[in-house]
This record gives structure tokens, C-alpha cells and sequence, in this order.
């Protein structure tokens, strides 16, 4: 079973991506902000990271950035609501930091769904 880590400070999406990956089969751990994210990936490694791009205290990029130098192996979605053109910029920087994937909220299931299954076999 693959371990997934999800990092996003929206309490409701947050919960809501955790129960589409459980009831895909996923092994699912939380954690509301990168601070937190690496914490938890300190006591256990997960095979995928999913993280929001806009949130409080360590955000996305600076989160991607550390998953590359401390946890190089990790694969990583990054995710962003953000308006505007906010979104598409914030996900081709999380790209060129070393995001495997990037997806715009909201999200359309089917796709994210095969890049996880996709990235985390």
C-alpha cells in the first residue's frame, strides 16, 4: 500500500482529498502546513506528497524545495487555487522546483486519481 502525505491548510478540501485517496486505497497522512509536512515525513517516509502551494508558515515552493534536498526520492503533486492567473504561475514555478505533477483546484478527480496511482506505484 502506497503512503501518501497530503499538505493543505484548507481544512475542508484538506479532509476531502484524505477520504478520495483512503477510498482509493491509499494509506493517508495530514498535515496543515510544510512545517508540519516535514515533520512527519522526519518519522515516516511517505512514497507521495500532495501540497497546496498557498499556505501559512512553510508554503509549497519552499516545501518543494526541501522535500528535493532532504527527501529527493518522494514524488510530489503540487495543487493551487490561488485567482487569477495566480494558479498557472505558482504550479509552473512548483514544475521547475521539481513538482512531478501540478493540478489547479478545483480539482477534476479522474486525473489527479491516475497521477497519483501513476506516480505512487
Amino acid at each position: 500500500m502506497s503512503h501518501i502525505l497530503v499538505v493543505e491548510d484548507d481544512d475542508q478540501f484538506r479532509e476531502m482529498i484524505r477520504a478520495v485517496l483512503e477510498q482509493a486505497g491509499y494509506e493517508v497522512r495530514i498535515a496543515e502546513d510544510g512545517e508540519k509536512a516535514l515533520r512527519l515525513l522526519r518519522q515516516q517516509a511517505a512514497d507521495l506528497v500532495v501540497t497546496d502551494i498557498v499556505m501559512p508558515n512553510k508554503e509549497g515552493l519552499e516545501t518543494i524545495i526541501e522535500l528535493r534536498k532532504s527527501f529527493c526520492e518522494v514524488k510530489i503533486i503540487g495543487i493551487s487555487g490561488a485567482g487569477g492567473e495566480g494558479p498557472r504561475s505558482y504550479l509552473r514555478m512548483a514544475e521547475r522546483l521539481g513538482a512531478d505533477r501540478t493540478f489547479t483546484k478545483p480539482l477534476h478527480l479522474p486525473q489527479f486519481l491516475d497521477a497519483v496511482r501513476e506516480l505512487s506505484a
